[in-house]
């Protein structure tokens, strides 16, 4: 199991130049409070005086020390070309590369003039950690990480917040779940306040991974020992309670080697604690470190590796997201111009690779457009919104001009139902609108290879962009013309014979029925002296709508043919003499001639003397216009029976237009429901994916534009860059993992 921390040691390196820690290594942590020995225990686990000292907070920066044991005969790290061959001991610093350091006290001040230039030299501190390698014949392998000690009030030119950015750099290394937490605290301080267990506990709450370290065992107050400490009866810690016994300042003031002081050490432990003496002291604390983070480096190796793996893969998809450098511009930009209309279409068709799930896009919010919006909106108009039975009883009366309104005249109804077509236009070229703005953003919404690129290259993004936009822009004008064309055709021709029209006969057959109830109602003694002839109603029956309005007008016609007309209000003698006869109700009316009792004038009669003036208004509505007469009583019956058959004949002949109207929008709309989304696609839609790729080659594929169009973003070059260099650091990292055998675990 030796073999496994120089492994870590190497992945450390890897990692180390490309700066990152994304994986997560074996490594023993020192955490403690300032000025408490963690510098000093680092010192003796090497052997040799190398870190800064002093008062006050000394370390600012944290210090990844690897400890690499080279006997005299290791041919791997003792290389003539560094001049190692010969030497003890030796240390190496990553951001010095390959320069030798074999005098400490120069390791010493590079340590502080790279910490002051990072960190300043205001007693601030910095998270950039200095990577440190020592090499001896007389150290064990070890990764030690120390940090800045814990500290509570700033002092001389400390920020005022340095407590929590000490704090939170602690928390950073002592989290990650694979490394070994080295808490020390001062045997001349009480345990239950020590700082280093109680932020140990709070990510290691088992303890399964903290090794406490008691330090200053000599500095106790007299009478008192730290047995109880040592032995786990305070506070239990699972690895393990270690004291040792460090130089004091004056020793170091003295130059006191090392090597006396270990000396001293187990002198001190033999005399004062003979019981635990050899389950203290820093020989056995480095041995206990190389065990445990053997241990620990085993148990983390198959999850390390799995994670290596993962990462290599995450990364190597990264960097082809990224895509290559670009050698030959005009084919790249070809590549590009193809690959985004191939997307733009493979949107609006829904083909896509990669489906949308969050909204409707592409083709699908076209249909919806077409089927939902557009449909809905033009449903919900109204066939007679905005027209009322008054408007429409004036427009019957004014196509006819001076004359009275007995037929009903087509003019009117062509008048009213193409007021009615006209609303259907605005629905429909803002349906055109819609389409145009979702083409205009399917352009966001192209795969993310295309949107990659584009990103990539944003001069050729707006480029693509603005040719799109130009392309849907000449297309809209053509457009929005069809559709105004489709409304104008349907103006163009109102066309009363369309198959579903024709049916809408059948009103004014039935309106005639009622006509004739109507007649018999107001004039039942009057019966014909002969039958009327039905061929002339046949003939205009056979022509159809417009028939069928004749023959309303003539059955009407007919009831009324043989009453005579008053114009002066009085009646006329029947002609021979011949004497009125009573009228039979339930006979037949051949070869027997009736008189009317009351005769209805079907002529505005001449106003005379009137009892009540009419209004401006009434005058205008009323088809008859009555006068009051005291002649005769049925000269005033004559008039109330005529006024009431014009008006109601109005009435009859308004529902009837309005129906027409009704049946005739309706078969519009559907004519339009139908057409104007056929237009869009073809004269819009189909049109822009037919021709995209054709436009964008024209405009973009020129040797002059495509140097400035391909020039990559600075951010995207330095990302691949970095994720270049980390997926070959992780590709080396798994090479390091891979020679391990399954013999080295053990």
């Amino acid at each position: 199991m030796e073999a496994l921390i120089p492994v870590i040691n190497k992945l450390q390196d890897v990692f180390n130049t490309v700066g990152a820690d994304a994986i997560q290594l074996p490594q023993i942590i020192v955490l403690g409070t300032q000025s408490s020995g963690k510098s000093s225990v680092i010192e003796s686990l090497v052997g040799r005086s190398f870190l800064p000292r002093g008062p006050g907070i000394v370390t600012r920066r944290p210090l990844v020390l690897q400890l690499v044991y080279s006997p005299k005969d290791s041919k791997e790290h003792r290389l003539a070309e560094e001049g190692t061959v010969n030497l003890e001991e030796w240390g190496k610093f990553l951001h010095t590369k390959d320069r030798i350091y074999s005098n400490f006290d120069e390791i010493r001040q590079e340590i502080e003039r790279e910490t002051d230039r990072m960190a300043g030299s205001n007693k601030g501190i910095c998270p950039e950690p200095i990577n440190l390698k020592i090499y001896s014949t007389r150290v064990v392998n070890l990764t030690l990480v120390d940090l800045p000690g814990v500290t509570k009030v700033p002092i001389g030119d400390q920020p005022e917040d340095i407590e929590s950015q000490i704090r939170n750099l602690i928390i950073k290394y002592i989290a990650n779940p694979n490394s070994i937490i080295l808490a020390v605290t001062a045997a001349n301080t009480d345990m239950a306040t020590s700082e280093a267990i109680k932020m140990a506990k709070e990510v290691d709450p088992d303890g399964r991974r903290t090794l406490a370290v008691v330090t200053k065992l000599d500095l106790m107050d007299a009478g008192t020992d730290a047995i109880d400490i040592l032995c786990g009866r305070v506070i239990p810690v699972k690895l393990g309670i270690i004291g040792v016994v460090n130089r004091s300042q004056q020793d170091i003031i003295d130059k006191k080697t090392i090597e006396d002081s270990l000396k001293d050490e187990a002198t001190y432990l033999q005399r004062k604690y003979p019981t635990i003496a050899t389950r203290n002291g820093t020989p056995y604390l480095a041995k206990t470190l190389n065990r445990l983070l053997m241990h620990h480096i085993r148990d983390c190796l198959p999850e390390l590796k799995v994670r290596v793996n993962v990462m290599i893969s995450q990364f190597q998809s990264l960097l082809n997201s990224y895509g290559e450098d670009v050698s030959d511009k005009s084919q790249t930009l070809l590549q590009i111009i193809t690959k985004f209309a191939s997307a733009y279409c493979s949107t609006i068709e829904g083909t896509a690779r990669n489906i949308e799930t969050t909204e409707l896009c592409g083709g699908a919010r076209i249909c919806y457009i077409f089927h939902e919006t557009f449909g809905r909106t033009l449903d919900s108009i109204h066939p007679l919104v905005g027209l009322t039975r008054m408007d429409i009883l004036t427009a019957i009366r004014n196509a006819t001009g001076p004359r009275p309104a007995l037929f009903v005249p087509e003019v009117s109804f062509e008048l009213l139902v193409k007021r009615q077509i006209r609303r259907l236009e605005d629905p429909s070229l803002r349906c055109v609108e819609l389409v145009h703005e979702e083409m205009q953003r399917i352009v966001q919404h192209c795969g993310t290879e295309v949107q990659q690129e584009m990103q990539r290259f944003p001069r050729l993004h707006q480029r693509i962009v603005d040719v799109v936009t130009q392309l849907l822009r000449t297309r809209l004008p053509a457009t929005n013309s069809m559709v105004e064309n489709l409304v104008a055709i349907e103006l163009a021709y109102i066309n009363t014979k369309h198959p579903d029209f024709h049916r809408e006969a059948a009103l004014v057959s039935g309106l005639l029925k009622s006509t004739d109830g109507l007649v018999e109602d107001h004039s039942p003694m009057y019966r014909q002296k002969t039958p009327r002839p039905t061929s002339t109603p046949q003939f205009l029956r056979q022509m159809g709508e417009r028939g069928s309005v004749l023959v309303f007008l003539a059955k009407v016609m007919d009831a009324y043919q043989h009453v005579p007309a008053i114009t002066d209000g009085h009646d006329r003698s029947p002609p021979n003499n011949e004497s009125p006869t009573n009228p039979q109700i339930n006979g037949s009316p051949e070869n027997k001639a009736m008189t009317p009792q009351k005769p209805v004038n079907l002529l505005p009669e001449v106003p005379s003397q009137t009892s009540r003036k009419l209004s401006d208004r009434e005058q205008h509505d009323c088809d008859v216009i009555g006068g009051r007469s005291d002649h005769t009583t049925y000269q005033k019956s004559n008039s109330m029976t005529k006024e009431g058959i014009s008006m109601m004949h109005l009435n009859e002949m308004g529902d009837l237009v309005e129906r027409l109207i009704k049946s005739y929008f309706y078969i519009v709309r559907k004519s339009i429901k139908d057409s104007v989304p056929k237009a869009v696609m073809h004269f819009l839609v189909n049109f822009v994916k037919d021709n995209l790729q054709s436009e964008l080659v024209t405009h973009l594929y020129k040797s002059d534009q495509a140097e400035s169009m391909l020039n990559e973003s600075e951010h995207i070059a330095q990302r691949r860059k970095e994720a270049a260099d980390m997926l070959k650091a992780l590709q080396r990292a798994g090479q390091i993992i891979s020679e391990i055998r399954e013999t080295h675990m053990w």
